[in-house]
């Protein structure tokens, strides 16, 4: 006899099968979890894939940027969820995050502050631990690329000045902003950051590289020194 309630993907009618649905309609008649169901193939004894799915972006309340954070430990928590769906998962969802990042480099003149935190959040955001990064620019303020510069923990990380400029010379850039992030989602400046700003700016006069902003990161927001008159 039949569980009621229960149902297999292979059960359903073929077009509401994510994998035959995205072949029929396209990807954008699929929902998220069932793009999450494509990936995961099987769910448990209790749960289809697309249920399963379900369950996993409610508890990154229904956000894929909030799933984006979850790491490989946090998706095998979930019964069903093995090491090799999990890392399927957090692979596709990086795969999003720099698809979009190669786009905006491809495009973006900085012309004010929130194209550059476009640019730092796709970068930035969803890191758990404070990231250091830069945007070099040419004379026509377009992006050149954005590159990491270092990684720390929760409270902070450490910036070597040398890299940075380094780094900035290596790819001819005309002017660099900096970004970092803030794990706690506030974005207001420490005195460390105000200090790492100014010696940023002295060096960057020394070498004819102007530093043209500093952006905190936070949670879908932004501190910008140069919007606050700061820099």
């Amino acid at each position: 006899m039949t569980e009621i309630g229960k149902s297999s993907i292979k059960s359903w009618a073929e077009d509401d099968r994510p994998r035959e649905k995205l072949l029929l309609k396209g990807t954008t008649a699929l929902s998220d979890s069932e793009l999450i169901a494509i990936l995961i193939g099987s769910g448990n004894t209790e749960e289809s894939a697309v249920e399963l799915s379900q369950r996993i972006l409610h508890q990154a309340q229904d956000n894929l940027i909030e799933l984006s954070k979850m790491s490989v430990y946090d998706m095998k928590k979930f019964k069903g969820i093995g090491e090799a769906k999990a890392v399927s998962i957090v692979a596709a969802l990086e795969l999003g995050k720099r698809r979009r990042r190669a786009e905006i480099l491809d495009k973006t003149q900085i012309t004010k502050s929130d194209h550059a935190f476009e640019i730092f959040q796709e970068q930035l955001a969803d890191c758990n631990y404070e990231q250091f990064a830069v945007i070099l620019l040419n004379r026509a303020n377009r992006v050149i690329r954005s590159v990491s510069i270092s990684d720390g923990g929760i409270s902070g990380t450490v910036v070597d000045p040398k890299k940075v400029f380094k780094i900035a010379l290596e790819f001819s850039a005309s002017s660099i902003i900096l970004g970092h992030n803030h794990p706690s989602g506030q974005v207001h400046p420490s005195e460390a950051d105000i200090a790492l700003t100014r010696k940023m700016k002295d060096a960057g006069s020394l070498l004819e590289l102007p530093i043209l902003d500093h952006i905190i990161v936070g949670d879908e927001k932004y501190y910008s020194f140069a919007d606050e008159g700061k820099l």
